[in-house]
């Protein structure tokens, strides 16, 4: 995935304070991704006054029901990552991966794509001319400091552990949730779960108490620690949960993130995750001189299909805190 914004703003993450439990609704953004075609996404994360929940630092909805329509696929040519995973999770739709490492594999509803960054990757997404529109999430995950120049893998996984409870299901795409261990390679301590609710379902889910947590409803009814959802905006858990309680009328679908509060400053832009500014200025100079030894080419692709590199701001920024709201629960 790529974020296609030409002129992107860089953010300064600073540590999460670990709030306890909170209630705290943000709004999906809309977003143009891959510029003149009009395409865009609903993106819930990073928020200004919440870049991370624990190592996750980026969420993207694309083909949600909710955003401008267009008839063109969010392809996207190919980009660099520097610092972070990227998570891909389709619900509908097929999505060619190629990258920097080799890889080139169609990815299928069901399935999970993991790319670790580290040091550096170059990827590309295409959807297949006979695919249906795509539906789905994309998300990252920031690196910790000491896997942030690791070689750059790929993973798929067709065969992802599921906790199930009565009128629920949980599939387990990264980390651990109930109990369950996906075999995605995880650097910090997290959780990532696609889960279902039947209609007319109450039902708890159990949680780490070290985790802050966050879900967002994909369709469907959701009251979720008693506040009511809608589709769309991302509900802010907070830390100290030992649980979550749920209840659906008429069925619900839902992603939960969740993790350690990240301990480390972050600098985000474009498509990069780094440490400091510097290292975002040498990684955008390595992608725009074509440096093969950090971006290697794509078999497939031409030099000429590269995303450009969007200029970078004028100053440097100073760390984004994060401001909590009065709401708790």
């Amino acid at each position: 995935m790529s974020d296609t914004e030409t002129r992107p703003d860089e953010v300064v993450c600073e540590p999460a304070p670990g709030p306890g439990p909170v209630i705290e609704l943000y709004p999906a953004r809309e977003v143009p991704l891959g510029g003149v075609r009009g395409v865009f996404v609903e993106r819930v994360l990073p928020q200004r006054d919440l870049p991370t929940v624990g190592a996750w630092c980026f969420f993207d909805h694309f083909g949600s029901p909710t955003v401008t329509r267009t008839d063109a696929p969010p392809d996207i040519d190919p980009h660099p990552h520097i610092g972070l995973q990227t998570v891909t999770w389709p619900f509908v739709g097929r999505i060619r991966h190629r990258d920097s490492v080799g890889s080139d594999v169609e990815i299928h509803p069901g399935q999970l794509n993991l790319m670790t960054a580290g040091r550096g990757v170059a990827h590309s997404e295409y959807y297949p001319a006979d695919a249906p529109a795509g539906h789905g999430l994309q998300l990252w995950i920031a690196l910790p400091g000491d896997r942030a120049d690791i070689a750059p893998h790929f993973e798929q996984h067709r065969d992802l552990p599921v906790h199930t409870a009565p009128g629920l299901r949980a599939t387990v795409l990264i980390g651990s949730l109930a109990g369950y261990t996906s075999p995605a390679r995880a650097y910090t301590p997290l959780v990532g779960a696609d889960v279902v609710l039947d209609p007319d379902t109450s039902a708890t889910l159990p949680l780490d108490t070290r985790f802050e947590y966050a879900i967002m409803l994909i369709d469907g009814d959701l009251t979720a620690a008693g506040t009511a959802l809608a589709p769309g905006p991302l509900l802010y858990l907070g830390t100290e949960r030992a649980e979550l309680r749920l209840e659906s009328t008429g069925g619900a679908h839902f992603l939960l993130i969740g993790g350690e509060p990240f301990g480390e400053e972050l600098v985000m832009w474009w498509n990069f995750v780094g440490r400091g500014h510097e290292e975002i200025v040498t990684a955008r100079a390595d992608w725009e001189n074509h440096d093969v030894t950090r971006f290697p080419d794509i078999a497939g692709h031409t030099p000429d299909q590269r995303i450009p590199v969007p200029p970078l701001p004028g100053l440097h920024l100073k760390p984004r805190k994060r401001r909590m709201g009065a709401a708790r629960s």
